[in-house]
């Protein structure tokens, strides 16, 4: 059944997200249709590195928003705690974007304008769009951490209800929720680096094509990741692992050949955001290892069958009235079954097992 928010803050969340991706994404095709229009004018610009600046980054914004709205559902549908955490650094990491993109858009219209491709008054006409993107997105992370502040106990009592009070299985959880959001973070930062360097190196050498053939292979090893995690398939995440290495290898490649002297031109129009993306992507890969190997570690210690009971929990699962907020992540061990501590109103009471 398609999930739809349910509360306020589910909805104040999906709506901040929205609102945000539709207001930036419209500055970000203003800019790029004031900046092709200009263009046509011009019979040399189609091989200049520089007059692909602009499609870049708006083709990496509409990816980045969009995903985001994909992910913002997910984490909602599932009330995952630590999804929703991790969006708002993601819309930090757009913040950060927005603002460097604005400087390598301004080299780029002077550059073309010293070709004689542009009049240079395109930059006036285009900067205050460009301040008000990061502006607007610095806008939106302080209302999504607000969110994700009280969406934080609405969904406390989801793990609460899952794993009831063990506290080493509580953990183990945990982690196999961290490497999901890994992962799907993950996606992003992969494929984004891989259309940008798409968009501006366009010359079909085998770079290129190795980096076209990468995009699938990208897609089918995230998938295949999750799929072992959860199956706790330890031969299938050590693999995994080993190609975690090879894209850390890969991307530190990228990251110095973009710097090369034998490949400034083709790189400069746009370095600081790929090398951006690559540094970021290398943390995340590194982090994406480290926790493969936690949750490899957490096999067959009895967290298999909380993981398939990741349904959504709906409303009239949740207790009666709302004391259980400030215990539901205090899971003490109980005796025998494990019972939890729903609070005060239990703690006079003794239960014989």
């Amino acid at each position: 059944m398609f999930f739809l928010p349910n509360s306020k803050w589910t909805w104040a969340f999906t709506l901040i997200a929205l609102v945000q991706a539709c207001v930036v994404l419209a500055f970000e095709c203003y800019v790029f249709a004031h900046f092709q229009i200009h263009l046509q004018q011009s019979n040399n610009s189609g091989n200049s590195s520089s007059s692909r600046t602009i499609p870049t980054f708006l083709t990496l914004y509409i990816f980045g928003f969009l995903y985001q709205l994909v992910l913002v559902w997910d984490a909602l549908r599932m009330k995952n705690t630590i999804q929703v955490i991790g969006l708002v650094m993601y819309n930090v990491g757009l913040l950060i974007y927005g603002a460097v993109q604005m400087e390598q858009i301004k080299e780029a219209i002077f550059a073309l304008a010293e070709d004689e491709v542009l009049h240079q008054d395109i930059w006036s006409d285009t900067k205050p769009f460009l301040i008000a993107i990061p502006a607007i997105i610095a806008v939106g992370t302080i209302a999504l951490a607000i969110c994700a502040w009280k969406l934080y106990d609405e969904f406390a009592w989801t793990i609460y209800k899952r794993i009831s009070a063990d506290l080493r299985m509580k953990r183990r959880y945990l982690q196999y929720q961290i490497y999901i959001a890994l992962l799907k973070f993950d996606f992003f930062f992969f494929l984004g680096f891989t259309v940008q360097f798409v968009v501006i190196v366009t010359q079909r050498q085998i770079e290129f094509a190795l980096t076209i053939a990468a995009m699938p292979v990208t897609i089918i090893i995230l998938l295949a990741a999750a799929w072992f995690v959860r199956k706790e398939n330890l031969w299938g995440t050590i693999a995994v692992v080993i190609l975690y290495f090879g894209g850390l290898a890969y991307f530190i490649f990228k990251l110095v050949r973009m710097y090369s002297s034998a490949r400034e031109d083709a790189y400069r129009p746009a370095r600081k955001e790929l090398a951006s993306f690559a540094v970021l992507t290398i943390i995340l890969i590194i982090l994406t290892i480290t926790n493969a190997l936690i949750c490899a570690f957490n096999y067959n210690k009895g967290l298999k069958p909380y993981i398939y009971k990741t349904r959504p929990i709906e409303e009239d699962e949740k207790p009666m009235g709302s004391a259980y907020a400030p215990y539901a992540t205090e899971m003490e061990p109980g005796v025998g079954g494990k019972r939890p501590v729903a609070g005060p109103s239990n703690a006079g009471r003794m239960e014989i097992d």
